[in-house]
């Protein structure tokens, strides 16, 4: 069964078998839909997440496949092979394994330029999604998409953190980024492929995109109830809890405090070497009774080339304890006022970015609005996130005529 893009969609359900035997796209495409590439010329947009359930490559099943050119592979942030470092920038190279030419979209360009297309007939997006705006490979593929001209085909995947959950405020676009291209909730309970046709559908995005969906998947699934063998994403999201908790502690790059990289557990771990009083602030989220988790201490030595590189701090460890419950984009709020409370000298966002809007403070550019770091400033939060909660709410309504799955 097929989706394809168009100005309004009934709801397309898929029957949900047992968990644990969700068959993802590039497998539902080469079962019964190759139809769709073959004779054609294919440029693949992946990475190292992109494979079947036996584990291997989305890059060797179409380079295999009959009546099938491969001609072009695109890789995104942290490259094809999905090794390098957040923000790193990769150069194009040839696939040592079938030959095929690598084209960068995390380099010198972030689309592809005319003379990367000119073999291509058609483009194919296969690479799991984290459930957050605030990440780089949705807002590649969307860009790919509206630059390309060319029938955009994505093999979908799980949303992780679960397809039925929405939270956090919707996308201002005078902040729009690599990491937030439209306007859609924090955390956006969609899997990519129903993010692109709500784009499509709703004239956000111009392009021809057709979704070649799951089989067996329900919208109530964690990553880990879905069978599919799990691959970090990148390199910093090693848990199916940091990625739960992502959509709230990323908002920690925005400071001069650590979101955890150089550690252990990336994401799960937030510090600075002037929280000191980590003890008291633990104390102090935890009588918050934020819902599905529990706050603990430690003391990390950060690896060199991260904030605070080389040196042991003191940090806050969050941990789940019911998943169900974390509301990750409020528990995120909720610390950076805490900790900016305690230490309001200390504590600092991070120096304003240029890009085509003009200076943008990182933390804005994450958040996708300045309000956040007002309420935090001004201890307004709880406003904040109430309105944020109606603007999850209303997304949510926006994007039921575009879901796929039950």
């Amino acid at each position: 069964m097929l989706a394809s893009s168009g100005a309004v969609f009934a709801p397309l359900p898929v029957a949900a078998q047992a968990a644990g035997n969700v068959v993802p796209g590039v497998e539902v495409l080469l079962s019964d839909s190759l139809h769709l590439i073959r004779g054609k010329r294919v440029g693949l947009l992946t990475n190292h997440s992109g494979r079947d359930r036996k584990g291997t490559s989305t890059v060797d099943l179409l380079f295999k496949a009959p009546g099938v050119k491969l001609t072009a592979l695109y890789g995104p942030e942290h490259g094809i092979r999905g090794e390098a470092k957040a923000g790193a920038k990769i150069a194009d190279a040839v696939d040592a394994k079938t030959g095929v030419k690598v084209y960068s979209l995390y380099g010198a360009v972030e689309t592809p330029t005319p003379d990367m297309l000119k073999d291509v007939d058609v483009l194919v997006y296969d690479i799991q999604d984290v459930g957050a705006r605030v990440y780089t490979y949705q807002w590649t593929l969307a860009l790919t998409a509206a630059a390309a001209g060319k029938p955009i085909i994505v093999l979908d995947r799980p949303n992780p953190i679960r397809a039925d959950k929405f939270e956090g405020n919707i996308l201002d676009l005078k902040f729009r980024s690599l990491v937030g291209q439209h306007a859609v909730a924090l955390r956006y309970g969609l899997t990519v492929g129903e993010l692109m046709r709500y784009l499509v559908g709703t004239k956000a995005l111009n392009a021809s995109v057709t979704v070649v969906p799951m089989k067996n998947y329900r919208r109530s699934m964690w990553f880990d109830q879905t069978g599919i063998p799990r691959v970090n994403p990148s390199p910093n999201l090693r848990t199916l809890d940091a990625e739960l908790l992502y959509p709230g502690t990323v908002f920690f790059e925005g400071t001069n405090a650590t979101e955890g990289r150089g550690t252990d557990a990336p994401f799960q771990l937030i510090g600075a070497d002037y929280l000191k009083d980590h003890v008291a602030i633990a104390a102090q989220l935890n009588a918050l009774k934020l819902p599905g988790v529990r706050f603990d201490t430690a003391t990390r030595t950060i690896e060199a080339g991260y904030k605070f590189g080389g040196k042991t701090i003191p940090m806050i460890k969050v941990s789940v304890t019911d998943r169900n419950a974390v509301r990750p984009v409020e528990l995120g709020i909720h610390m950076l006022r805490v900790i900016k409370a305690a230490h309001p000298k200390e504590f600092g966002w991070r120096e304003p970015t240029v890009n085509a809007a003009g200076r943008i403070k990182g933390i804005d550019r994450l958040a996708g609005t300045d309000q956040l770091t007002k309420a935090v400033d001004d201890g307004t939060i709880n406003a904040l996130i109430k309105q944020w909660n109606a603007d999850a709410a209303r997304f949510a309504a926006m994007t039921m005529p575009y879901q796929l799955y039950k």
